[in-house]
């Protein structure tokens, strides 16, 4: 039972991976409501297995890593997605790859150099991640008719952007300040 349980976030994770098919099938198809549906739990699902690992004490280094790519694959194939469909502005999907593939890029050249990279997600990423799933959410609950955004669509497009580029920035901060302090030991 003890492994079951130390094993439940993981799966939880590996369950969110393979929402992101279903959900791109879904938006494709132009099944609206339900790609929110299952977006919106595939989203939930992503605190949901924090907490338990929080809880259960079950935190793993696969979970480290794989916790953020499965919550990058969703909400990238989701937005590209919506992109493509014009439910959302290429330019703001073009900023989102860019910062992701910023952080994997310099994550990988940090850790090739220093062998000390540790996945450790800062307070700003977390709430880009929030305001993405947000977004993504409210922008599929307007095209399945739930709800109309109005002028609040425009805001979480500008909350979302702002929150990328600062997040963006403030790993390469981190990566240039441990860089110089690595410098500084040897």
């Amino acid at each position: 039972m003890k492994a079951l349980l130390t094993t439940l976030p993981n799966t939880i994770t590996m369950l969110r991976f393979c929402s992101v098919p279903f959900v791109l099938y879904l938006l494709l198809l132009g099944y609206y409501e339900a790609a929110f549906w299952v977006f919106l739990a595939a989203g939930v699902s992503d605190a949901v297995d924090g907490l338990l690992a929080r809880i259960l004490n079950a935190r793993s280094s696969f979970g480290a890593y794989a916790d953020p790519l499965a919550d990058k694959a969703l909400l990238i194939v989701s937005s590209i997605t919506l992109a493509w469909l014009e439910l959302l502005p290429l330019w703001l999907v073009f900023l989102l790859v860019f910062r992701d593939l910023l952080i994997i890029g310099g994550a990988i050249v940090f850790q090739a150099l220093s062998q000390t990279l540790t996945m450790q997600p800062l307070l700003i990423s977390k709430l880009n991640t929030a305001a993405q799933i947000t977004l993504v959410a409210a922008v599929m609950a307007q095209a399945a008719g739930f709800i109309l955004l109005g002028g609040l669509e425009p805001t979480l497009i500008y909350l979302v952007a702002g929150t990328t580029f600062l997040s963006g920035g403030a790993y390469v901060i981190v990566w240039l300040r441990k860089a110089m302090a690595l410098e500084d030991r040897t």
